[in-house]
């Protein structure tokens, strides 16, 4: 158990994590100097890898896979199987200022198996659709239609993503 909460014993919490939450699923992994707030949902089977922070109001399905350096904000949903590369940037808020929060985060979505590369950006507001892949360093400032790849800054679609076995049914 850890300190700061009654997480499944089938979880672990590695001891130099603060985590604020007892709603994480059977099976994940939240390790070394991770923060995890009150309010934040984790799914099963995941696995937060050090250095990442998780805000109140975000949800994350089972099988997902944060690796160091992401920080996901208030807003971010995240489905089943998806992959976050290492300081992977997530924004929520359109028009931001210092000390004026807006009346509501603006919501992002990441579908289902969706991947996002180290070092990409994704603004607010935005839908990564099921099976797509954003590439390492990219920028994303417009919805990822399913399936696809997109890169560059800002990213544009490159074509079909590799596919991947674990969306097949």
């Amino acid at each position: 158990m850890h300190r700061h909460c009654s997480v499944s014993a089938a979880a672990f919490i590695h001891p130099l994590a603060d985590v604020q939450t007892a709603k994480i699923g059977a099976g994940s992994r939240v390790w070394q100097f991770c923060v995890v707030l009150p309010g934040a949902r984790i799914g099963r089977d995941c696995n937060v890898n050090a250095q990442c922070l998780i805000e109140n109001d975000v949800v994350i399905g089972d099988r997902v896979t944060l690796k160091s350096g992401v920080q996901l904000w208030n807003g971010l949903r995240v489905e089943d199987d998806v992959f976050i590369g290492p300081n992977a940037s997530f924004g929520n808020d359109r028009y931001p200022r210092s000390k004026r929060p807006p009346n509501a985060f603006t919501p992002t979505l990441l579908r289902r198996g969706a991947s996002i590369g180290a070092n990409a950006t994704v603004l607010c507001g935005l839908v990564i659709g099921e099976g797509a892949m954003v590439g390492a360093g990219s920028v994303v400032t417009r919805d990822v239609p399913a399936g696809e790849l997109w890169v560059g800054n800002p990213a544009r679609s490159r074509g079909l993503a590799p596919r991947c076995e674990a969306l097949i049914d």
